[in-house]
């Protein structure tokens, strides 16, 4: 929905962080000063509005193309003020909570094409903390102006409708009482399905997250996942090599996820 602001590297004052603005040679670019990012989490709405290039340029300037944010660098933490919400525009976002004992709790993780921040629309913090697990871009929408936007163009309000009802479905995912396969089979496939909607490959990806971050996700033991994951690769269902996932038997896989993936 936006290029990338041209000028000297200077940091992006969101949440009293500094977010450095990125080059834009490191930007796709179709060689349109509105280039369309087909990645966007809201591009189905302004496709749906029947939005062209011209009909974008409205609406370019409340989109701020930032990064890149490193490995371990966090895009905001819990209590900082909200302003914004972000749509990841290449690389993975996790998703966590700190508690009273110092335990890490991860909430999820966010592929390209998802939106971080929207758990905040209902306060003025961010309940959460968020940090890139690989080189992250991101989509900075400010909150305010595309709230007000939302009422100009329903199919945008809409989207943000449905992706605060995912966010709200994915973290009641794995709530039920799931054998250690069952979870990590519906972890799997919604991995699959979330990249295919972007247009990513739905049987061949990385695990750009870390498999005590897995475990934590998903309520097991780390060796429980390294256990079911070689158990998988032993029995033909997957190839894993070490974040290297490939699915080789999805009806099984799927037939494992169902119960999950149906609550």
């Amino acid at each position: 929905m936006s290029r990338a602001r041209r000028g000297p590297h200077r940091g992006l004052r969101v949440t009293g962080l500094p977010f450095p603005r990125v080059d834009t040679r490191t930007l796709s670019n179709d060689g349109d000063e509105f280039h369309f990012c087909t990645t966007c989490a809201f591009s189905q709405a302004c496709m749906s509005e029947g939005m062209d290039k011209r009909a974008l340029k409205d609406l370019h300037v409340l989109v701020e193309h930032i990064g890149p944010f490193h490995t371990g660098e966090h895009i905001f933490r819990e209590g900082d003020p909200f302003e914004a919400i972000a749509a990841v525009r290449a690389g993975t976002v996790k998703t966590y909570v700190v508690d009273r004992d110092g335990r890490e709790h991860v909430l999820g993780f966010h592929l390209p094409g998802e939106v971080i921040g929207l758990n905040a629309i209902d306060g003025d913090h961010y309940p959460c903390n968020a940090i890139a697990l690989d080189t992250v871009m991101l989509c900075r929408f400010s909150f305010p102006k595309i709230a007000v936007l939302a009422t100009r163009l329903p199919g945008v309000q809409r989207q943000l409708f449905r992706l605060l009802s995912r966010d709200i479905g994915r973290a009641a995912l794995l709530a039920g009482d799931w054998s250690a396969d069952q979870r990590m089979a519906a972890f799997l496939i919604g991995l699959s399905r979330r990249l295919s909607e972007r247009g990513f490959s739905a049987n061949r990806f990385q695990l750009t997250m870390a498999r005590t971050d897995i475990a934590n996700y998903l309520r097991l033991a780390p060796e429980t996942v390294s256990r079911v994951l070689r158990r998988f690769d032993d029995d033909g269902l997957l190839r894993i090599e070490r974040r290297d996932v490939e699915l080789l038997d999805l009806d099984v896989l799927m037939a494992l996820a169902a119960p999950v993936l149906r609550e």
